[in-house]
């Protein structure tokens, strides 16, 4: 994908907030042949981030705002990759969803891998945690992949 590719794909954005809207440093390394979704924190704007994950065939992107404050828990679970981590690496993140309900302020909201990293954590061979699920590393991609997908067709409104 082109930077206007993903640019083109937003949902649920507003002229402004693509007006600011970064993409990540890496972005023109992306292997797309082995990416099942792109997460990235905007490294411009502190508490924004990114999906872009393909729905119904086509890529659809989103943006995330990041809640603040941080849990005073010891570990928390990451909704999207389903990897246990320490309570300051998972955060909630809302969605507004697309067309008429986010204007109206409807979103939706997960909680996950503070710094988006859930398409890396998906890839370790070894669980992060003993109370993980222990599936193969292709099924904790698969499901990871399944579960972004799901989130982003949500926040369409599917």
């Amino acid at each position: 994908m082109t930077e206007h590719e993903v640019f083109d794909a937003f949902a649920n954005a507003t002229d402004e907030e693509l007006r600011i809207a970064s993409l990540p440093h890496d972005f023109p390394l992306v292997e797309w042949d082995h990416t099942d979704f792109l997460a990235w924190a905007d490294p411009h704007a502190r508490g924004r981030g990114y999906i872009a994950a393909e729905v119904d065939g086509d890529v659809t992107a989103i943006v995330l705002r990041r809640a603040n404050g941080t849990s005073g828990v010891r570990q928390s679970f990451c909704n999207l990759c389903r990897t246990m981590q320490p309570g300051n690496q998972v955060a909630l993140f809302t969605a507004r969803r697309a067309g008429g309900e986010g204007v109206h302020g409807n979103s939706i909201g997960t909680y996950i891998c503070a710094d988006l990293s859930c398409h890396e954590n998906v890839r370790l061979a070894m669980p992060l945690a003993p109370n993980e699920y222990r599936t193969s590393v292709d099924m904790k991609i698969d499901n990871t992949a399944k579960r972004v997908r799901r989130f982003v067709a949500q926040v369409l409104g599917a």
